[in-house]
């Protein structure tokens, strides 16, 4: 059995370009940076960034290509696939290694919540502001009301 699996989750190096198939489907382009934290020989921590090439067709690359924006994180799950094609200039045969996305989840916001998927039908609630405080019921609650 062999297996082509990849799991990353990092940040857009650019906003997902969208495009149209030939075939009518639709095809999202874009760059996600991860990065790898280490220490050294000497012991120093090093921080190291891979940049990968991202690539959603159909509902998936409409979705990204709609909610996604340069800097966001964004787990990706997918495969790796390398494509050629001859040079226009030069005529030397050109590759590039792409992941395939096969799923993937929004990742967390800038306010700390979590990344909801497109499909999340509920509405955001903001948290209190620090000079509103958070008001609880001055009654005890009553352990045979709770209905599990």
């Amino acid at each position: 059995m062999y297996l082509n699996k990849v799991f990353l989750y990092g940040n857009l190096t650019r906003d997902p370009e969208l495009k149209a198939l030939p075939s009518g489907g639709q095809v999202a382009n874009f760059g996600l940076a991860t990065n790898r934290t280490y220490k050294d020989k000497s012991g120093q921590k090093q921080e190291a960034t891979e940049f990968h090439n991202v690539v959603a067709f159909g509902r998936t690359a409409e979705v990204i290509a709609q909610y996604v924006k340069k800097g966001r994180p964004i787990f990706v799950e997918g495969r790796i696939t390398t494509r050629s094609w001859e040079g226009k200039e030069d005529g030397k045969k050109q590759y590039r290694t792409e992941i395939i996305v096969e799923n993937f989840q929004f990742g967390a916001d800038a306010k700390g919540g979590s990344g909801a998927g497109a499909a999340s039908s509920h509405e955001e609630q903001s948290a209190p502001k620090d000079d509103e405080a958070i008001k609880y019921p001055d009654e005890e609650i009553n352990p045979e009301d709770i209905p599990f």
